[in-house]
């Protein structure tokens, strides 16, 4: 069975159309349970986001701030497995129609087996993987497997990288390019901050890939700023930290959609701006 990496391309490419940035949310699978975790991707989606992040929870997530952790650490200890994932994907996709995307670390997908695990992910209906530890020049076998089974393969750029590695990352993606906004890891910010900017900006001038903007986005006014310069807005950590804050589950679902309504009418504003000027 082949995965959903043309859904992706033709979901960004429709928001494109519309003069807007798409918004991807991210949620971890299992948190705060395999069962709950689901319901929340669903509101996510139905409140307004486009595509979804599932993140693999990992006992060590380099990329992610204390937030993340948090749930990661919580779906860990109540015993969440990659099955548990691909389950995620799979209902996430067959409630919603919309692409469903993993976002792992390198270790796990290594020790499940690479074959194995874009098999699964495939037949799960899943769109590919956003692998944020995986350097490009290691990635052969992996990609070797997601295009054969219609994955795509998202890599991360930061700030930091030269041009000439922007080049090299670029080349080797699919689906979309990561572009990180700040050298650090997850978490809301006050400001997302004009490095963001530079780095789409050189990013784009590599790659056809369109640049979606992750790390510190949390607000409808940052999803707007952001959705001037970037094809999608990328938001996690403020997804979570509603979800954390909530006092039961019907809450906490509740807030994931309201927080996706009102992001989704930030990466809207500036359309709405330019057609009120017209």
């Amino acid at each position: 069975m082949s995965g959903n990496i043309q859904l992706l391309t033709d979901t960004l490419a429709a928001a494109k159309a519309e003069g807007r940035s798409a918004l991807i949310a991210y949620l971890p699978a299992g948190f705060p349970t395999v069962d709950g975790g689901i319901d929340a991707i669903k509101a996510a989606l139905d409140g307004g986001a486009d595509v979804v992040e599932v993140g693999l929870p990992h006992s060590d997530p380099v990329l992610d701030g204390p937030v993340i952790q948090t749930a990661d650490d919580i779906a860990l200890r109540g015993g969440v497995r990659i099955a548990d994932v691909m389950r995620t994907v799979r209902e996430a996709h067959e409630a919603t129609g919309k692409p469903i995307l993993v976002m792992t670390y390198w270790n796990p997908i290594d020790r499940y087996g690479v074959e194995r695990f874009t098999a699964e992910l495939a037949e799960a209906g899943g769109a590919g993987c956003i692998l944020p530890d995986l350097p490009v020049q290691e990635s052969a076998l992996w990609r070797e497997h997601a295009e054969k089974h219609g994955l795509a393969t998202v890599f991360v750029v930061a700030p930091s990288s030269k041009d000439k590695r922007l080049a090299e990352i670029t080349k080797a993606g699919s689906g979309f390019v990561y572009a990180a906004s700040l050298m650090g890891v997850t978490g809301t910010r006050e400001t997302v901050g004009a490095q963001a900017q530079d780095l789409v900006q050189r990013t784009r001038a590599t790659t056809d890939l369109p640049v979606c903007v992750g790390l510190g986005v949390s607000n409808a006014a940052q999803a707007a700023e952001v959705a001037g310069f970037a094809d999608g807005v990328i938001v996690g950590s403020a997804f979570v930290k509603r979800m954390l804050d909530a006092p039961d589950h019907t809450a906490a679902v509740e807030a994931v959609r309201t927080l996706a309504g009102e992001l989704a009418k930030g990466v809207r504003a500036q359309v709405f701006t330019e057609s009120r000027q017209a």
